[in-house]
């Protein structure tokens, strides 16, 4: 009797070896045979289930990003404001050892859909949820008076967002040099000014 295999199992335990050699070795040490070493077949078993490498890295993002985003959920709930953004950002920022190894992920899979030019869905909306996100948590800031008045909330967000995703880049090209404190201080360095002017005009009316 022919052994039943689980497709969408298999299909995971790839993935999952996949980025279990990201983590230990790179992007660059992620290639199909040491993905099949990982999980002790050989290489051509892979393509049972996947039509190429970049397959596979395609679905490491959709679970990269999927876990991303529940990490956000988590780290943001009865938080909102300054509080929930900056909960938001550390999960996206490569500010832990995690989050390096996802921007490998994430990078890499740039870099693979701007040579293939295949449309990448599953990033495109993931961005767009990450935008929605920080936009509401900055209106609620505005709102609770941490940040001032017109604050250009769209923009400030797309800022931020791309400070993000360019510290991914940062982390990926130039690891041994990243200091990801130094990731952080740049998002306060965009929101700072509008803090300070509010602060400022606080003190102001109170010597009035």
């Amino acid at each position: 009797m022919p052994k039943i295999v689980d497709h969408e199992r298999r299909r995971a335990e790839i993935v999952g070896a996949f980025l279990t050699v990201v983590a230990r070795e790179g992007l660059a040490g992620a290639g199909s045979r040491a993905i099949a070493a990982e999980l002790g077949v050989g290489a051509g078993a892979l393509w049972h289930y996947f039509d190429s490498l970049d397959a596979v890295v395609s679905a490491a993002c959709q679970r990269v990003l999927e876990e991303v985003d529940t990490r956000i959920a988590a780290a943001a709930q009865d938080r909102r404001g300054l509080a929930a953004l900056d909960a938001t950002l550390r999960e996206i920022l490569p500010v832990s050892g995690q989050a390096r190894d996802e921007a490998e992920v994430m990078i890499g899979f740039w870099g693979r859909l701007a040579v293939s030019r295949r449309p990448g869905p599953a990033a495109t909306e993931a961005l767009a949820r990450w935008g929605d996100v920080v936009r509401r948590q900055l209106t609620e800031a505005v709102e609770d008076g941490e940040l001032r008045p017109g604050v250009p909330v769209a923009a400030l967000a797309d800022v931020l967002l791309s400070v993000a995703i360019g510290q991914q880049v940062h982390a990926v090209l130039a690891a041994p040099a990243t200091d990801p404190e130094g990731a952080l201080t740049l998002v306060e360095h965009c929101l700072s000014p509008w803090r300070q002017l509010q602060e400022a005009t606080a003190q102001g009316l109170s010597r009035h």
